[in-house]
């Protein structure tokens, strides 16, 4: 629909609001969007009692748009997820994450030229600089590989003074080619970071990035190649793992992308807000949630445990992971082409013993009336998980997985927003319930009320506390 179709769209469609405690009445404009109808809150203000303007309350922001985008589009109800209006089956078939990340930051699939262009960028900016990698060999030998990929992207920032706004200006950014310049580093360096954090998991030295390798075959590269004079990765296995980054790329405005959003209308330079996404991502509600499948998983531990299991999560005694989304009402796309690549790593690497219990259990979730009911149906994380396994990934490694192709969606948002006339700060309101003004007590007048102050102690502090100290 063009701008005049809409415009006049808008016209002919809007909610009268009569408010019962003035008598007043507004006539709020619909806005129609392929996803939604909607209206603009700032409107409600008009509707005001006692001097206070009408707000709208939405914690989790389970019905609010707060943007406007051409990225990517989802029906949760029929199972569609686009890239740039390209349905995501199609990509996972045919594309590479290289030309997916061109697709989702750019808007367009690249030409043949552009193509090798954008990867050779990319290419450039593999290398990270040795301050970095040392200061990532200053981490503790159990760090968790997440945490070191966050401290380094926030680290990275100070690398590059001459492009950080609180440093160099607010208009930083309105050059496009210092704009282009963060996003080929930060898309280039990011397999380096995280591969770097598993070889400091594992004891082992850095490797450097190969020249001649794509992007995920460079990644699993520098992951795994110990003394070998020439190291290949299996093209299955990469290929694999590039239909995964595809998947992983892009999803809308989740958490972790609206925190790009969020962090960006302060004008603060990328590289924090792409740590500040990865540190939402980070968390076991999002990016943690496929390791949750797997513990799910060994949790049930044998097959003929699933319909006790089953019982016990309509009984509320148990959670199902894997199952269910936020946005997803059907089957999620995502899932669907996960489970086929699951069969394609096992002919290599060898079947993982939970894909059983997870086929079986995902069998009788379908045909249970209790799961159709509720919209239950697999998500992306239900599979990946055990390819992940089955690859040879510890878990802790899961989000780091998923950080790297999202940082695509992120740079795409941040790029878009940037442009975005919209972008004012984001400030959300507040109902505040605390009490109302009250003066300042004297210490020695207080009256002392129960607040709990305890925090853990270690069995060594336990013992100093009994100590005598002078």
């Amino acid at each position: 629909m063009n701008r005049l179709a809409l415009y006049a769209n808008q016209l002919a469609h809007h909610l009268t609001i009569t408010d019962n405690r003035t008598g007043k009445t507004i006539e709020v404009p619909i806005s129609t969007s392929r996803e939604s109808d909607f209206i603009h809150a700032t409107k409600l203000g008009a509707l005001q009692y006692q001097g206070q303007p009408l707000r709208v309350y939405d914690p989790g922001y389970m019905n609010t748009i707060c943007c406007t985008s051409k990225i990517s589009y989802i029906d949760g109800d029929k199972g569609i997820l686009e890239y740039r209006g390209i349905p995501i089956e199609e990509l996972a078939e045919k594309s590479t994450f290289v030309e997916v990340a061109y697709l989702l930051i750019n808007g367009e699939l690249p030409s043949k030229s552009q193509l090798q262009e954008w990867d050779e960028k990319l290419r450039k900016h593999t290398f990270i600089h040795t301050d970095a990698s040392q200061m990532m060999k200053s981490f503790r030998y159990d760090a968790h590989p997440m945490g070191m990929l966050i401290s380094t992207l926030a680290a990275i920032s100070t690398f590059h003074p001459e492009v950080n706004p609180a440093l160099a200006g607010e208009g930083v950014y309105k050059n496009q080619d210092i704009v282009n310049k963060q996003i080929y580093r930060i898309l280039g360096s990011l397999p380096t970071i995280a591969s770097n954090s598993f070889r400091n998991r594992i004891g082992r030295e850095h490797n450097m990035p190969h020249e001649n390798m794509s992007y995920v075959e460079n990644f699993l590269y520098m992951l795994d190649k110990l003394n070998e004079k020439e190291y290949k990765p299996h093209p299955k296995i990469t290929r694999a793992l590039e239909v995964l980054f595809i998947l992983h790329a892009e999803h809308e405005l989740n958490c972790s992308t609206a925190f790009v959003r969020h962090l960006s209308s302060s004008g603060v330079d990328i590289y924090t807000a792409i740590a500040g996404a990865a540190g939402a991502l980070y968390g076991p509600k999002h990016g943690g949630a496929n390791e949750a499948v797997l513990r799910m998983l060994e949790e049930i531990g044998d097959l003929k445990n699933i319909p006790q299991f089953i019982k016990d999560v309509k009984d509320r005694k148990k959670l199902l992971m894997g199952f269910g989304h936020r946005v997803y009402k059907n089957y999620d796309p995502r899932a669907k082409i996960v489970k086929q690549i699951a069969y394609q790593v096992f002919e290599i690497t060898g079947k993982e013993p939970l894909i059983e219990i997870a086929i079986e259990l995902e069998k009788i979730a379908l045909s249970d009336p209790y799961f159709i009911q509720r919209k239950l149906y697999p998500n992306v994380d239900f599979y990946s998980g055990v390819i992940y396994r089955a690859l040879g990934f510890p878990t802790d490694m899961f989000p780091v997985l998923f950080t790297i192709p999202r940082v695509a969606g992120w740079l795409a948002h941040w790029k878009e927003y940037l442009n975005d006339k919209e972008n004012n700060i984001v400030r959300p309101r507040q109902n505040y319930v605390g009490p109302e003004k009250r003066n300042y007590v004297p210490v020695d007048q207080r009256k002392e009320f129960p607040i709990y102050l305890e925090s853990n102690k270690s069995s060594r502090q336990k013992r100093r506390e009994t100590a005598t100290l002078s």
